[in-house]
């Protein structure tokens, strides 16, 4: 809690740059997503339409907290952050406001976008299997759930419970399962480690490489990263549940805060950054997919093949947030 304030605190004290005469087009924007992410699409926004966007970059948590914190004050246009849980979350503290766009419903499918239409998906990132391949787990592998088979006793490689996307992926099994069955699985999950939960995606494919372990769950953009780094590592994708429900989704999305001074300038950008112009760039940029469904992945991030992707609302996921950690705390997962 006190890390999360001084974050806070240190946001506050960053100045952003001097902004433009009341009446001239501008934007400012909070964003989770790393400045190297979002500065060349900002870029290319401004060099079209000469809308200056001004940005800050930070801690999901503690830019919401700044967010709420400055209220009706805040400069803040727009909130680009990851995870559907971390835009649920925002959505639930009221710094969002719904946005009425046709352009948007029509780029973003409804499962990737807030029933109320408070946030909208800007990418799509999978959350899959990764195993090693010099292992015999490629003709095992099935399901998420399946992990949780004694098959794969001290097999797994986990990352930590404290992350938000294992929250969410835990609060999907929760929605598609029912609590009871979803901690019968992450029981199983837990049982079946390898090692403790490691701290990131990355080490827990590290951890995979080395044969600490044979498979692991993460987010597909960090195995690109990693892949692109070391190619000579033995690992591979797994694409699970396609008899079933379908691979895990999850986002990295945007809202128009509620008191923004540039409200429809602000609605205008995250309409563009839906549409084919800044989609293969928003998601390509760090390996992941668009969500706008004209537009075709990065060429290294179609090389993975194809899949059928879980259909459920990632609304869900915060949704079921507080009770998917309760979940995994009763379960021993770390």
């Amino acid at each position: 809690m006190l890390s999360r304030l001084l974050a806070v605190m240190m946001l506050l004290c960053i100045g952003l740059p001097n902004y433009t005469s009341a009446g001239e087009e501008e934007i400012v924007v909070y964003s989770a997503r790393n400045e190297h992410l979002i500065q060349p699409i900002f870029e290319a926004y401004t060099k079209k339409t000469g809308v200056k966007v001004k940005y800050i970059t930070g801690d999901a948590g503690a830019l919401l907290e700044r967010l709420k914190a400055e209220g009706t004050n805040t400069p803040a246009d727009m909130f680009i952050t990851v995870d559907a849980g971390n835009l649920w979350q925002a959505a639930r503290a009221g710094v969002l406001q719904p946005v009425s766009s046709e352009l948007l419903e029509s780029n973003v499918p409804a499962n990737l976008q807030d029933p109320e239409n408070m946030w909208f998906g800007l990418s799509v990132r999978a959350r899959t299997i990764v195993y090693n391949t010099t292992s015999n787990a490629a003709g095992k592998l099935t399901t998420y759930e399946d992990l949780a088979n004694e098959n794969w006793k001290k097999r797994l490689i986990l990352r930590t419970s404290k992350k938000v996307y294992n929250q969410s992926l835990v609060a999907s099994l929760i929605a598609e399962h029912g609590p009871e069955k979803a901690e019968q699985i992450v029981t199983g999950w837990v049982a079946n480690l390898a090692a403790d939960p490691f701290s990131n995606d990355t080490k827990a494919l590290e951890a995979v490489a080395a044969g600490i372990g044979d498979v692991t769950v993460v987010n597909t953009y960090y195995f690109g990263r990693l892949m692109k780094e070391k190619p000579e590592l033995p690992l591979a994708i797994f694409w699970p549940n396609q008899s079933t429900n379908g691979v895990h989704m999850n986002v990295s999305g945007a809202g128009v805060t509620s008191h923004a001074k540039h409200k429809e300038a602000a609605i205008k950008l995250l309409e563009w950054l839906s549409g084919e112009e800044a989609q293969g760039q928003f998601a390509g940029l760090n390996m992941e997919y668009p969500v706008n469904k004209t537009v075709s992945p990065d060429p290294v991030v179609a090389e993975w093949g194809t899949f059928t992707g879980n259909p459920m609302n990632v609304a869900k996921y915060g949704e079921l947030q507080g009770e998917a950690i309760m979940l995994m705390d009763r379960a021993g997962y770390k």
